[in-house]
């Protein structure tokens, strides 16, 4: 990987800030256009690093990973190269809540991520800290980069803050507190300054991870098995079938807390930095630590614990379940109480971050702020957790930092185009007080807003964008021709069955069993759906109305009569874009609307 030296040109189009997995996937979509693309990070070899659990997908991310990929980002492929267990969530239920999910080998997946990013000779890589920002007429012109003690400025139309859990990051574990954005790895100090500067509202969160254990001293053959599927599926619509999976699968394990382990907990509360008050931010609530969990659901004598493999390089097991940061010897005693875990060693305790994030509504549905054009911001620097939601935001702020470069209107994803435009909507439009994730509840359009047709659905947006490379053009023509040959093979008996309760992909298989999985799971789930998607396109043409009545730039919200005090002040921090968004505000009720809707129409006449 060829790295930047300061003495070299320093114009770009678009630098992104941090090698995370927003900053790869900003990275690669800049790329994809054509552009000039900076990659300035702190180290180099962590480009691409899985900081928590190796796993990519679940119930709603894996339908972002497939949006992803539709779209011609990584994160799919490099899921499908590295995937040690592949599992789909929630298969009882219908296809449109099905969570495709996979347990990485984290080396590898951290590899394929650097090589690719390596591949592509228009991404510069830069070692160093962003010091602060170019910033003139209220425009972003680069940025000011420290490394070994010595400043100079990299320039470009547009600048992508991938920053992570580094900004003024903390880890804690027990009584001990020390800077940094993850374990043995600096914080970036000096961005959360110069954004306050500029000023940004900043805000403090908290995530966390649990310990890691040595495989080998594990009961492991005592311990209940988790497979993944037997005939796994792939996330990326360019991995060869017959080539999938491209590693060893392996088998996790479950065990459980017990009584006897709460108590120990409980009785050590007060060494825990979230009850001690040395972290006072807020931490996902869909997502506690075990000491959280003691204490909220103290009634459970029991929580599961779920033993995944790492890699298949090494003996680390992810304890997944108990993120904690307790005392290392409130961990050992915590771990050694659960079967299977008697002789167990740590190789890596448990610990929490705590870190600066921006609050998201300061930007936009595409990631550019208001306060400072040109500058983008994405992953969890907007308050959002996960490798997936961060992933998104990258591509989003990666393909749009290009197009505001270059002059070009923003392109953002509605609500009833992608789970990736729900999740900017919210972000926009939804006060955060903790880490954002992706439910598949937040997605009113879900049954439209399936993994298996996202190719259907933001292929044809990305082709119009120049995001995509032949092959993947080639696929998803190859798709919809699949698609509509199998159309032509359904027959009046086969299309009465398909949408029959018991009718299951197992039954599509035996019927059509030429064609692609994924292809047969789509025309499939069409037909078993119609009536619902054919009531929740209706609704999205009625809503639409509302969508395309854009708010005027600057317009004053105080002008609106009998607007409620409350609404104004929600319009005029969030500067919705337009009705629809509006109207989806906190705090903003239909007669708002309605009245701004008035308001807007007697200022065009004025005018």
């Amino acid at each position: 990987m060829a790295l930047h030296s300061p003495r070299m040109s320093t114009d770009f189009d678009i630098i992104v800030v941090g090698g995370g997995h927003a900053g790869a996937e900003a990275a690669w979509a800049g790329a994809n256009l054509g552009a000039r693309v900076a990659l300035v990070t702190l180290d180099p070899a962590t480009i691409g690093v899985m900081s928590c659990n190796p796993a990519i997908g679940g119930l709603a991310k894996g339908q972002i990973v497939r949006e992803i990929d539709a779209m011609g980002g990584l994160m799919g492929l490099a899921a499908d190269a590295t995937g040690i267990m592949f599992k789909t969530l929630n298969t009882s239920r219908g296809p449109a809540v099905w969570g495709p999910r996979c347990q990485s080998d984290k080396h590898d997946y951290a590899g394929f991520i650097r090589r690719a990013i390596a591949s592509r000779d228009s991404i510069e890589v830069i070692a160093g800290a962003c010091a602060g920002f170019l910033i003139e007429n209220d425009r972003v012109l680069g940025i000011r980069v420290e490394r070994d003690r010595e400043r100079f400025g990299v320039r470009a139309g547009a600048v992508v803050l991938t920053t992570g859990t580094f900004m003024r990051g903390l880890l804690h574990t027990g009584d001990s507190t020390t800077p940094g954005g993850r374990i043995g790895e600096a914080p970036a100090d000096s961005i959360s300054g110069a954004l306050r500067e500029s000023g940004f509202e900043l805000h403090r969160l908290k995530t966390g991870t649990p310990p890691r254990l040595d495989r080998r001293t594990i009961k492991w053959d005592e311990l209940e098995p988790q497979l993944g599927d037997a005939a796994p599926t792939p996330f990326s619509d360019l991995t060869d079938r017959a080539a999938f999976p491209a590693l060893p699968q392996v088998e996790c394990r479950i065990t459980q807390t017990n009584a006897d382990i709460h108590d120990v907990i409980r009785a050590n509360l007060h060494r825990a930095p979230i009850f001690n008050g040395a972290i006072e931010s807020r931490g996902p609530r869909y997502c506690p630590s075990i000491e959280d969990k003691v204490v909220r659901f103290a009634q459970r004598e029991s929580h599961h614990v779920f033993l995944e493999p790492e890699s298949l390089s090494d003996d680390s097991i992810y304890c997944n379940g108990i993120s904690t940061s307790l005392p290392r010897d409130v961990q050992e005693r915590l771990v050694r109480g659960m079967p299977g875990c008697e002789e167990a060693a740590v190789l890596r305790y448990g610990y929490a971050v705590e870190y600066d994030a921006v609050r998201s509504h300061q930007i936009d549905c595409v990631g550019m702020t208001g306060r400072v054009r040109g500058l983008f911001l994405a992953g969890q620097i907007n308050g959002t957790t996960g490798y997936e939601e961060a992933a998104g935001q990258g591509l989003i702020a990666g393909y749009s930092a290009v197009r505001f470069a270059r002059g070009e209107p923003a392109r953002a994803l509605s609500r009833d185009e992608a789970y990736l435009g729900v999740m900017m909507d919210d972000l926009v439009t939804k006060p955060l007080t903790e880490p954002y994730r992706m439910f598949t509840s937040r997605a009113e359009h879900r049954l439209i807003l399936r993994a298996d047709n996202s190719p259907d659905r933001l292929t044809p947006i990305a082709e119009g964008l120049g995001l995509l490379c032949d092959d993947r053009r080639a696929a998803f023509e190859n798709r919809r021709t699949s698609l509509q040959e199998i159309e032509s093979r359904i027959d009046p008996a086969l299309a009465r069955a398909i949408v029959q309760s018991d009718f299951t992909h197992e039954d599509m298989a035996r019927a059509l069993p030429d064609f692609d999985p994924g292809v047969r799971l789509t025309a499939m789930a069409e037909r078993q759906y119609l009536g619902y998607i054919e009531r929740q396109r209706a609704e999205i043409k009625r809503q639409s109305e509302h969508e395309r009545r854009r708010i005027p730039e600057g317009f004053d919200f105080a002008q609106v009569t009998g607007l409620r005090a409350e609404a104004m002040e929600r319009l005029a921090k969030h500067r919705p874009v337009s009705l629809g968004q509006a109207g989806r505000l906190e705090g903003v009720n239909p007669t708002d609307v309605t009245l701004l809707a008035i308001a807007m129409r007697n200022c065009i006449a004025s005018c």
